[in-house]
């Protein structure tokens, strides 16, 4: 987690700070062979070099981004968590439950999806 210490540092709300290092944590814990990263000022996990996840801060939420496959597997599910979703990522408000059953099943999809993809980003 030492990867995130400046990103979580740079996080001015104290509760919205708190929220991003939990969920980071979560990450870390359950996916233990996932390897963390900051890029492009965006804190995100890999697998054998491929992206896996990322997560963002908002004024109004924390952004999660698992690709637009991750997003059209689980479009249905993510509406009924109750978060608002474009193409490449889906918005947890400040306000509302992580759902950590949801983001451990989009997670597992793209580990299993890209097990053998050799590039950082999927191919069309």
């Amino acid at each position: 987690m030492e990867v995130f210490a400046a990103y979580l540092a740079g996080i001015d709300n104290p509760d919205h700070r708190e929220r991003t290092k939990e969920v980071l944590a979560w990450v870390a814990n359950t996916f233990p062979n996932l390897e963390p990263h900051i890029k492009w000022n965006t804190p995100m996990f890999t697998d054998h070099g491929t992206f896996i996840i990322a997560f963002s801060t908002a004024k109004q939420h924390l952004s999660v981004s698992p690709e637009e496959a991750g997003i059209a597997r689980f479009a249905d599910e993510i509406a009924q968590a109750g978060y608002s979703a474009t193409k490449g990522l889906f918005r947890i408000p400040w306000n509302k439950p992580v759902h950590y059953d949801l983001l451990a099943k989009i997670i597992e999809f793209n580990i299993r999806d890209k097990a053998d993809c050799s590039t950082f980003w999927r191919k069309s």
